[in-house]
């Protein structure tokens, strides 16, 4: 089975989009054009714009803050792959992770930051040990496919 969650990183990027091109009309139809007159409800220009410039960096952080990242995933032949990598407005380097389904030893989830930032890590074995691979952050992901990451990933751990 292949997923990912590529629809759920476009929409992000599609809201950051417009809310950079809502915070630049703004200030060019209040600064350069004033258009708008002020006072408006009760507020000044300056203070208008600081509540939106304090909501646009609210949008701007929030997938930084909660570790986005684009997942990719894979099962289909004899390996497990994941690729991953940031997906905030600086994206990140593009890592993978390919397992052998054979040496798959499992995996471990993590909740971090009040259980908003979501992660996996990978284990494998290898000669006399295990390998623990960095934590792939899963929060991006839609409820079905932590279900189906969940699922899947546990079909290959080994049992007890």
């Amino acid at each position: 089975m292949t997923f990912d969650n590529s629809k759920t990183i476009i929409n992000l990027r599609i809201w950051l989009f417009f809310a950079t091109i809502l915070l630049i009309a703004w200030i060019i139809v209040v600064f350069v054009a004033k258009m708008i007159p002020f006072p408006l409800l009760g507020l000044s220009e300056t203070a208008w714009t600081l509540i939106l410039v304090g909501i646009y960096l609210i949008i701007l952080f929030f997938p930084m803050i909660l570790s986005y990242q684009y997942v990719w995933f894979s099962d289909d032949e004899e390996h497990i792959v994941i690729r991953y990598f940031f997906a905030g407005m600086v994206g990140g380097k593009k890592n993978s992770v390919s397992i052998n389904k054979r040496t798959f030893a499992g995996y471990k989830y993590e909740k971090k930051k009040l259980g908003l930032d979501k992660s996996i890590i990978l284990y494998q074995k290898i000669g006399q040990g295990i390998a623990k691979y960095p934590p792939i952050h899963i929060s991006a992901l839609s409820g079905d496919q932590k279900q189906k990451l969940f699922s899947l990933l546990d079909q290959y751990s080994p049992k007890a």
